[in-house]
């Protein structure tokens, strides 16, 4: 298979994609706990605009590495998935303590997304002899 600049460039989307997906866990999961350990911290854990951040910044990355030809209906049914859930708990749809749960769901179902389809059309050739 030949590979081409933009299919290079989408596939380092899928890769910045999950850094993307591992930012917005860490701040989901680790900054809560940081703010307890250092109360300074707590207003950054609570700031709504970062939600939104991670919105605006996952939903375009995972369109744009989605386009590759050869992306496949499981990738983009994930990533669909993902936006729908971090949007939903930026939201703090359909209630504030859904707000955790749904972001780490988003992120985690964006990072398989992205990981799925950086890997799509490679397979082990089998070795023989």
């Amino acid at each position: 298979m030949e590979r081409t600049v933009a299919a290079d460039l989408r596939r380092r989307a899928d890769f910045a994609g999950c850094g993307v997906s591992a930012a917005c866990l860490a701040h989901c999961l680790a900054l809560p706990f940081l703010a307890s350990l250092a109360p300074a911290l707590g207003p950054a854990a609570e700031a709504e605009w970062v939600h939104w951040l991670f919105v605006a910044l996952a939903a375009p990355v995972a369109a744009y590495a989605l386009t590759r030809p050869g992306a496949t209906w499981a990738s983009w049914t994930l990533a669909i998935a993902g936006v729908g859930a971090l949007v939903a708990g930026a939201a703090e749809f359909p209630a504030h303590e859904w707000e955790t749960p749904l972001s780490v769901s988003g992120a985690l179902l964006l990072a398989s997304a992205h990981l799925l389809n950086a890997f799509a059309g490679r397979t082990r050739r089998p070795t023989h002899g």
